[in-house]
């Protein structure tokens, strides 16, 4: 089986491929102090950039976790989340409340998605 990582750092990589999947780490915005919404774009906009990296895009997500640090942001972020997500092909998702690295952080997501 071949394994693929993208973007490996020090302690871990952005993504990886095995087994026909692409696994994503958990991804943050850029923008660290920016509102909910725009933090939730960012990092959709980031797994999107992974996903085409890999060969693969949203209609093919099997699975998401969001984590967020304060649950009063879920609306905010679901709105965001509802004008990107393939409404064809919604991936299985949980939404977390938890404390994230950075405290000015509003949001973290990693995912999983079949390859073609």
């Amino acid at each position: 089986m071949t394994i693929e990582r993208y973007e490996p750092g020090p302690h871990f990589a952005a993504a990886v491929t095995a087994a026909g999947q692409l696994h994503i780490s958990g991804t943050v915005a850029q923008t660290h102090d920016a509102p909910i919404e725009v933090q939730t774009s960012e990092v959709l906009e980031r797994l999107d950039e992974l996903m085409t990296l890999a060969g693969t895009d949203k209609s093919r997500l099997i699975s998401v976790t969001v984590y967020l640090p304060h649950i009063r942001d879920y609306g905010a972020m679901n709105r965001v989340w509802d004008e990107w997500v393939d409404a064809a092909n919604k991936p299985a998702r949980a939404t977390v409340e938890a404390r994230l690295a950075i405290e000015t952080l509003r949001v973290e997501m990693s995912a999983i998605a079949l390859l073609p």
